[in-house]
């Protein structure tokens, strides 16, 4: 529900809302409002609900995807996402929460035949950057440990946002087509192959239960367009080069001056 009003004491519009706070005094009104329709559009469109995590009475944790699968030494393919999602039979009590470092943790108990026990981890920080003036939140790691003894490393590439965001990627795993990489630290991690599709998660700043506002892998300068422009440019200035050199070509002045002396042409026999 979103209420709308004048504030005296303010400059612009005051408001209340369910969704995202405001995370700057000088954000636009008519901006903030697109953003928190488009993160009502986007909970609108989940299949199912949201896997959540809660620190004592609050929400600390939101982690959602339509396909959570692993492949591991290509011989099992674990598909986690009904019972991670749908049935939710896992176990998150190992999760931690914090204001620096949040870890998800999900437990499976016989997962699929040939494997006893199965741990996920996503290790998240918070930190401050002084260049943007802003605390970022960034997956740190993606760790997987099989029958408590096999532990697999991953290092997470492009998936951060400001923390008072939740991160969205249309395809997040192990795949080198995959905008959002799991790039494995370890020898153990060479072993498993992951698949996350439409990937959103949020460990920081959660209100109402509810993702914030997605910031997304893609971004708006993708190869395509950055192409374009490379060659862009360089049709540009190849045209400005010519047209330069056009205007300085000159003909000889003794042809343009009726004053100057005449032309004199030799005859010879």
């Amino acid at each position: 529900m979103l209420i709308l009003g004048w504030d005296a004491s303010d400059d612009g519009f005051g408001y209340a809302t369910a969704k995202p706070r405001q995370i700057s005094r000088r954000t636009d009104v008519a901006w903030e409002l697109r953003r928190q329709l488009m993160a009502t559009e986007e909970e609108d469109s989940l299949s199912y609900p949201p896997l959540n995590v809660t620190n004592g009475n609050y929400t600390c944790i939101l982690f959602y995807a339509s396909n959570f699968s692993l492949k591991a030494n290509d011989l099992f393919f674990i598909d986690l996402t009904n019972i991670t999602f749908v049935n939710q039979n896992v176990d998150i009590s190992s999760s931690k929460c914090s204001d620096i470092n949040t870890t998800l943790s999900l437990k499976y108990t016989k997962p699929v035949s040939g494997i006893n026990s199965l741990e996920i981890r996503f290790l998240m920080t918070n930190v401050f950057y002084g260049g943007s003036a802003r605390n970022w939140s960034t997956l740190e790691s993606v760790e997987i440990v099989q029958d408590d003894k096999k532990f697999a490393k991953f290092n997470v590439s492009v998936i951060s946002a400001p923390a008072e965001y939740s991160f969205h990627c249309q395809l997040v795993g192990t795949s080198n087509l995959y905008p959002a990489r799991l790039i494995p630290s370890n020898d153990e991690a060479k072993n498993w192959d992951v698949f996350i599709s439409r990937f959103q998660i949020q460990g920081f700043n959660i209100e109402n239960s509810q993702f914030s506002y997605a910031s997304d892998c893609t971004s708006f300068f993708t190869p395509g367009i950055w192409m374009g422009l490379v060659t862009s440019v360089v049709l540009l200035w190849i045209l400005a080069y010519g047209i330069h050199m056009i205007m300085q070509l000159t003909t000889n002045s003794r042809f343009d001056d009726p004053k100057g002396p005449a032309l004199s042409v030799p005859q010879t026999e």
